[in-house]
């Protein structure tokens, strides 16, 4: 990282004088009276409104009219009895006209207050500032400071503002260092914020109910996932975080409630990629008397409204690409898609192993877990047509093998009512038509045990009081799923799902003394 005299920054050296250097005028500001670290300041405007409310000043004008404001100081210009500093607040920055004449007036108990202030403030200091308006010959909106206060000294320099964080691992590990230094960061996760806020408000206001399920679990279910693991000490009990919502909030639909959703965090102990991190969001939503076919409808208008809200429309660029969200989405079978890509008709197979020497002919790989001709069609969709599906398309009507939690095809045997929603070659929701028979679905349950057993560490476990509350009836339902860091990737053109996750899970860093020498 650069700081912004050029030099490198690192744990000794450079960084400790600098920072010594900050420490000495913190006590110098206290010994003014000057904090260095206030109780409150209170802001009468944020930079932004002032920006559109005095849009009319004309160059070379100033107003007089009274604002306070805070902020980080970003850069700093001194020349003589003159000095410009820029501001920055959430909503973006405003230029600080600095002149001694006003400052001495206006300050007469600091006769130095100017001197004060261009000598003991720095580039990552919090101020707030006290004047009236003026817009510059050169046109910008600048607050002619009469009064500042130190609000919070920083003794970290910032990095270099034409650089910036360039170092994608520390825009990761120190994420307060990129959301001062990158815009472009503070606008993806308050678009994330904003998409939560319409996501929430559009099922609320559909007669959706969020309800909180446990975090703690003694059974996990509801995915193909391996939990991580915990002891509860008082109990004595050996609990997992859950790795979906699902079969508790199809416990509340048993129990009457007949639409309900949660969005909140999940917890899956499986690989780190661009795609996944062990820690993320989802939202989940249950409809009872609905099946996959609503759920399609449900995902299209929301994910629509949503990038409405969130982007001004529902054409998106993404990475290269322009995706078009307008519904009617694309919607064909995963046979189909198959058949397209490889030529390979699923149906035509008697065996599991005619289909693995068909796939193996054309060169794919054929994993020994994939059991069936149906695992083995999900390997070929994997393999051959995910990453091609770029716009948003239903991929519908799965192998049951594959989909222990969903109803069995109404005409068509062998297959069941889900469908996944690919968007930019990417995994965005999950749904189906519900299993509600109880007897069907321990058998499911039962066939993933076993899976387990021969060593799928991401089969799925039977889960006695799920089964019990389906034997006292449960509604035909439609459920789905939604992952939202997923969806925010797309709304946010982000590589990367650590891009729009604040805090991503990554290794401790190591530390100077943990170094190898030289």
């Amino acid at each position: 990282m650069l700081l912004q005299d050029g030099r490198q920054l690192h744990r000794s050296g450079p960084l400790s004088e600098l920072r010594e250097t900050r420490l000495e005028k913190a006590k110098a500001l206290a010994a003014l009276g000057q904090g260095p670290y206030a109780v409150r300041f209170a802001p009468s405007h944020r930079h932004a409104e002032l920006q559109v409310a005095h849009a009319d000043l004309a160059n070379g004008e100033e107003r007089d009219v009274a604002v306070a404001v805070a902020g980080r100081v970003m850069t700093r210009r001194v020349m003589g009895k003159l000095a410009f500093f820029t501001l920055v607040d959430e909503t973006g920055p405003i230029q600080l006209f600095l002149e001694k004449a006003t400052l001495l007036a206006s300050m007469p108990e600091d006769p130095e207050a100017f001197a004060h202030l261009t000598s003991l403030v720095d580039a990552g200091d919090l101020i707030g500032v006290e004047g009236t308006l003026r817009r510059t010959d050169r046109g910008e909106l600048s607050v002619k400071v009469r009064r500042w206060q130190m609000l919070s000294k920083s003794l970290q320099p910032l990095p270099d503002k034409w650089h910036g964080l360039a170092d994608v691992e520390k825009r990761y590990r120190q994420r307060y260092l990129d959301l001062i230094v990158s815009p472009h960061t503070r606008e993806t996760f308050r678009r994330r914020a904003l998409a939560v806020s319409v996501m929430r408000r559009w099922l609320d206001e559909r007669g959706f109910l969020e309800i909180e399920t446990p975090v703690l679990q003694s059974v996990p279910g509801g995915a193909d996932a391996r939990p991580f693991e915990t002891h509860h000490n008082a109990l004595d009990l050996p609990l997992t975080l859950r790795i979906a919502t699902e079969l508790h909030l199809k416990r509340l639909v048993v129990g009457g409630f007949e639409r309900v959703y949660e969005l909140g965090r999940i917890f899956r102990n499986e690989g780190i990629s661009t795609r996944h991190n062990p820690e993320f969001t989802s939202v989940e939503i249950y409809q009872a008397y609905a099946d996959y076919g609503d759920m399609m409808d449900l995902t299209e208008q929301l994910i629509a409204q949503v990038c409405q809200q969130v982007c001004g429309g529902t054409r998106i660029p993404y990475q290269g690409n322009e995706i078009d969200l307008t519904p009617p989405w694309r919607r064909a079978t995963m046979h189909e898609l198959v058949r397209e890509a490889t030529g390979l008709d699923f149906t035509a197979f008697a065996s599991r192993d005619q289909a693995a020497a068909a796939m193996t002919a054309l060169g794919l790989a054929v994993p020994a877990l994939a059991d069936s001709v149906g695992r083995l069609l999900v390997e070929a969709f994997e393999q051959r047509v995910e990453s091609h599906l770029i716009q948003p398309t239903f991929v519908i009507d799965y192998p049951v093998e594959n989909s222990p939690l969903a109803r069995a095809h109404r005409s068509k045997p062998g297959l069941v009512e889900r469908f996944e929603l690919f968007i930019v070659g990417r995994e965005t929701a999950n749904a189906f038509s519900e299993l509600i028979d109880p007897v069907d679905q321990r058998q499911r349950l039962e066939a993933q045990m076993a899976r387990k057993a021969a060593g799928d560490d991401e089969a799925q476990q039977v889960d006695e009081d799920f089964i019990q509350a389906l034997e006292v009836g449960m509604p035909p339902t439609g459920g789905l799923g939604i992952g939202i860091d997923r969806l925010v990737m797309l709304l946010t053109d982000s590589a990367s799902i650590r891009d729009v996750i604040a805090f991503p899970l990554l290794r401790p860093e190591a530390r100077d003394s943990e170094a190898p020498e030289a």
